[in-house]
């Protein structure tokens, strides 16, 4: 957590509400493994991170509601009494979404006012939304003592997302955000909503993120695409979500489908196999398999799920020859965003200056490097 963006965000809501807000921190996440699995209930390996979203809140006497988006210099005055999602809203509809959530579950809020801030790049693969999500609903719970567990809190987030953003977003996000362990990464069952804790020590290498610095057009409407052709499948198998396949299953079932919804359905199989194998590498400290684990959830990505682009393919493909990395894959939803990179500590320097080069001359545009901690959940400031 960034003490300075702390202190920031405290002294943009003195400044503009004149009292003093309760400060919540809510993380983004990284996923070692475990993509597009979510949504299918299926298995991922993700962790908070040490960036996030500060968020201040405060009761106020009037008859609206006041949202302060510090970067971007933005406020939104809305009524409690009339909450719709707003049309080319960028981050307003995350908030209206989890207040309304609230408000369907027959509870009454009051007036407040809040400032936020956040140190990831919307965008990055590290879901900014979930973080702010989660910041909005710790905040209300906290300041109105609504008595939310954890669980019920994450699931006010994801409505929001689904009925306020229009994404439909597993459960992982709002999950690593919300209930992430210092040094540790979380092997979630997405069905259950249950996870086991791993202590994370890659011994002399470390996690690095490249962030593409694009965001392409398809991203969104492109994620519920692949959703529905995973639930259309399930209902051809007769099977709750593709976590219950098998790949003999979608073989009898391959020519009621096209090439390419199966090789989706595939990758989805075959991902959460990888997560199991991953789980074990860990345990068994053997950061070689992880690394072939990385590579090959990113090829299962963009050949099979077609989820990356040339930017992120060109990032991954960059590493292969590097005896210094492990492995390397797309992270988050795709089309832009970040790789992560399991590389030798000693060498992350060179790398990052070799990486730079080669990115600008390729795309003629920077890429932005991050090393990141793993951090707790969301929690008061």
């Amino acid at each position: 957590m960034n003490k300075k963006l702390v202190k920031e965000v405290k002294k943009s809501f003195k400044s503009h509400f004149k009292t003093k807000p309760l400060i919540i921190f809510s993380p983004g996440r990284i996923n070692l493994i475990g993509e597009h699995t979510d949504y299918n209930e299926g298995l991922v390996f993700p962790a908070a991170i040490n960036k996030g979203i500060v968020f201040a809140i405060q009761k106020n006497n009037s008859k609206k509601s006041n949202i302060y988006a510090l970067n971007k210099e933005e406020m939104h005055e809305f009524s409690l009494n009339a909450i719709t999602p707003l049309k080319n809203a960028s981050w307003q509809n995350y908030i209206l979404g989890v207040v309304a959530e609230i408000q369907k579950k027959g509870i009454v809020l009051e007036n407040f006012n809040a400032v936020f801030a956040g140190n990831i790049l919307s965008g990055a693969g590290m879901s900014s939304s979930a973080a702010l999500e989660n910041s909005v609903v710790f905040g209300l719970n906290s300041l109105f003592e609504l008595g939310f567990s954890k669980k019920e809190m994450i699931l006010i987030s994801q409505n929001a997302e689904h009925n306020y953003a229009g994404v439909k977003c597993g459960i992982m996000d709002q999950y690593a955000s919300m209930f992430g362990k210092k040094q540790s990464a979380l092997l979630l069952d997405c069905r259950t909503i249950k996870s086991n804790t791993f202590k994370i020590d890659f011994k002399d290498y470390k996690l690095l993120l490249i962030n593409t610095n694009v965001k392409h057009e398809l991203s969104e409407s492109a994620y519920n695409d692949r959703r529905e052709v995973c639930e259309k499948v399930s209902r051809l198998l007769k099977i709750n979500a593709l976590r219950d396949a098998t790949k003999a299953d979608l073989d009898f079932i391959k020519s009621n489908i096209s090439e390419e919804d199966y090789q989706k359905c595939l990758y989805i199989i075959q991902e959460n196999e990888r997560v199991h194998l991953f789980s074990k590498a860990i345990k068994d400290n053997n950061n070689a398999a992880l690394g072939k684990y990385l590579y090959k959830s990113h090829n299962g990505l963009s050949k099979q799920y077609k989820v990356s682009c040339k930017e992120l393919d060109f990032l991954v493909d960059s590493t292969k020859e590097n005896p210094n990395i492990l492995g390397a894959r797309m992270m988050g939803g795709g089309f832009g965003g970040c790789t992560i990179n399991l590389i030798l500590k000693s060498e992350v320097k060179k790398f990052k200056k070799e990486i730079s080069k080669l990115y600008q001359k390729e795309f003629n545009k920077e890429c932005s490097i991050y090393s990141v901690k793993l951090s707790k959940g969301t929690r008061k400031v």
